[in-house]
């Protein structure tokens, strides 16, 4: 990294162990870092048509002076290109243009391009590295940053996946200038996620928009990051990062993925905050409903419980007839609240 440049580092030891860089304008140190990590390679970069046109030309011009041959792969911005169809599209393309195990992937891009890329290197030659370039706040904060790598397929979000830790995640969070406000909306709900369930300070922090951006990405990465560590492959404490998620997810397939993953999120978490009472916890609903209200979500939720349950009952986090909540004991305190799925269902019946 060069002097000049500000940046936080963050190291994460899992599996395989690397570095989160979080920085403005970081993204012109990447064949530095590249060099540092592989030395001499080629590179395959996959990364959606709205990044690619916004900074394609910029990520190619940078990894070419540093003397890397990349080819490029482009799909089509959106939740449906996280698809099996472009995965082995993609994966034919790599064996098309020869890359071997010393070769190395790049995702540049949000959580669409994060999941494909990672599982992709994950299944190529039977693994590869690859670095992360989150080019949005939600990818920043949470998918590329934890080793979670998945497709979607008809049956739900998220069901085929690897947990595959990248080798370098590379944050610059000057490329969060060109994200449309409806996209760097939905990253502010994972954000806020962070602070309800594991830093209040945080929580409070986000009272007064615009917050400091590299600031609240590091704090968001250091939680993942302790939690990452703690909990690698979802076992137990990991689960807290689904706050909302459950029910989010819900709609999100139902909507057919036109009600975006964050604002989902933010109705999930809703939904979350208005079960907590009937298991005797925490009521945070009025604060956290005026929180994302202020922050532009509509937390309306347009299905009904029958129509969310049968989606849950897909989940992944589903253990045989038993489903585990993350729901708040209090503000940056969650708990994992398991039951029984029927249960689920009554809970939701009575929130929805």
């Amino acid at each position: 990294m060069t002097n000049s440049t500000t940046y936080r580092k963050i190291h994460v030891s899992a599996s395989r162990s690397y570095d989160i860089i979080i920085g403005d304008g970081i993204l012109a140190t990447l064949g530095e870092q590249v060099q540092k990590l592989f030395g001499k390679c080629r590179l395959a970069m996959l990364t959606d048509s709205n990044v690619n046109a916004l900074h394609g030309a910029k990520i190619t011009e940078i990894l070419t002076a540093a003397g890397y041959d990349v080819c490029k792969y482009v799909i089509p911005a959106g939740e449906e290109s996280k698809s099996a169809e472009n995965m082995l599209a993609f994966l034919n393309f790599m064996a098309e243009n020869k890359l071997t195990r010393s070769d190395a992937l790049i995702a540049f891009g949000g959580g669409v391009v994060g999941d494909l890329g990672g599982l992709s290197a994950s299944l190529y030659l039977r693994g590869i590295p690859y670095i992360q370039v989150p080019t949005t706040l939600l990818a920043a904060v949470d998918s590329s940053v934890g080793g979670k790598t998945a497709i979607d397929i008809p049956a739900g979000k998220n069901l085929v996946g690897a947990f595959y830790q990248p080798h370098l995640v590379c944050c610059d969070t000057k490329l969060m200038d060109t994200l449309h406000p409806d996209i760097y909306r939905d990253g502010c709900a994972e954000v806020i996620k962070y602070g309800v369930i594991l830093d209040a300070a945080l929580y409070n922090k986000l009272q007064t928009p615009p917050f400091n951006r590299i600031d609240v990405v590091a704090r968001c990465v250091e939680i993942k990051r302790d939690v990452v560590q703690e909990d690698e492959f979802d076992n137990g404490k990991r689960g807290l990062l689904n706050f909302g998620h459950t029910f989010g997810h819900a709609i999100e397939k139902l909507s057919n993925f036109t009600i975006s993953h964050g604002s989902a999120v933010a109705k999930g978490m809703v939904i979350a905050a208005r079960i907590a009472p009937l298991c005797g916890l925490a009521e945070i609903e009025k604060e956290l409903t005026e929180l994302l209200t202020h922050y532009g979500f509509n937390l309306d939720c347009p299905y009904t419980a029958e129509q969310m349950y049968e989606i849950i009952l897909s989940d992944k986090k589903r253990r045989g007839g038993n489903l585990t909540l993350v729901l708040p004991h209090t503000l940056g305190d969650c708990h994992l609240v398991t039951m029984p799925v029927e249960e689920v269902l009554e809970k939701l019946k009575n929130v929805v």
